[in-house]
């Protein structure tokens, strides 16, 4: 990294970090490795500025010696929803990159209130430039590859393989278009951001969105993205990826892919079903659908052995055979 490159920590990381010393200094038995698990991950933390926004992103693995993983949470996400994905290919020789969107994670707010999804993939494109990173490979869920797949369109020369999950295409018409946004932004921004204690969140989570039990611990990282996350990044990314605009274009983007991409779908995802994502990878020249068993639609948290597989035999699957990890 060039010295220009460096960039203080953010106001909201440096909270963080000093709830992780309190919650260290209580001395909690039950707390204590979840604190120090934590503080290792934080220590892999950089900060960069990005078309005027202060970005976060974890940086880890063998550095430039092997291949490389962009990794792009999803909407009202942080980079944290990556953190077993993360440990699983940095053990087998990949190196991660997670960031957070800007008014995400401990990425700043957008001073000039623009989540739009190009504004995203620009960042996208920025962080890619001053990072100097030359061919990767994307790995991407829920909102995460509307941001690939624009930025593939500018820069299809940068990606070697993508993967998706909980992604794929949804019927749209007028109604649900004028409707959807509303009752997204109630139930995010009026109820769950406004929960104070972690049970209820947990309630809805495992009865709407997840078929399988999720570690207490990413229980408390999944609900942390909450207050995390700008109220103005819900509002315009609901508005948008609702818009009969963006599904009638996505069609399009996946159709100009010309490198191998995963669609990976949870069996029992009720919000993106499998149908919705075998759909999506039919227009998709190189694509391969997987329809993951008994997994809801928080796979990265659900099943992180799985979700970490799926990437890692993509990626081996893309390489040229004299290429091994």
């Amino acid at each position: 990294m060039t010295e220009e490159q460096i960039t203080q920590p953010t106001e909201k990381f440096l909270a963080y970090r000093e709830k992780l010393n309190k919650r260290e200094a209580a001395g909690k038995r039950e707390d204590s490795l979840n604190v120090e698990y934590e503080k290792g991950l934080i220590a892999k933390s950089c900060f960069i500025e990005l078309n005027g926004v202060v970005h976060h992103y974890h940086d880890s693995g063998p550095g430039s010696t092997g291949e490389t993983v962009l990794l792009v949470h999803g909407w009202d996400c942080w980079w944290m929803w990556w953190h077993h994905i993360i440990r699983f290919l940095n053990e087998r020789g990949i190196r991660t990159i997670a960031y957070d969107l800007k008014g995400h994670g401990w990425s700043d707010n957008d001073p000039r209130n623009d989540y739009s999804i190009d504004s995203f993939a620009e960042n996208l494109e920025a962080l890619v430039d001053k990072l100097k990173l030359e061919k990767f490979h994307i790995a991407a869920f829920s909102f995460g590859p509307f941001i690939a797949l624009h930025y593939a369109k500018q820069r299809p020369e940068k990606i070697l393989s993508m993967a998706f999950f909980n992604f794929g295409y949804l019927e749209n018409n007028r109604f649900v278009e004028k409707m959807a946004p509303a009752t997204l932004n109630f139930t995010f921004n009026n109820l769950l951001r406004k929960i104070t204690w972690w049970l209820p969140a947990y309630v809805f989570a495992r009865l709407v969105l997840s078929r399988n039990t999720v570690l207490f611990h990413d229980v408390q990282i999944g609900f942390e993205s909450l207050a995390l996350c700008a109220p103005e990044a819900i509002e315009q990314s609901t508005s948008q990826i609702t818009s009969m605009e963006v599904t009638e274009s996505l069609v399009g983007f996946v159709e100009a892919l010309q490198v191998p991409v995963l669609f990976a779908a949870g069996d029992g995802d009720s919000i993106m079903t499998p149908e919705n994502t075998k759909k999506l990878a039919g227009y998709c020249r190189k694509g391969i659908f997987v329809n993951v068993p008994a997994c809801g639609h928080l796979i990265t948290l659900e099943l992180p052995e799985t979700a970490g597989g799926l990437i890692f035999e993509h990626i081996k699957h893309c390489m040229p055979e004299n290429v091994s990890f």
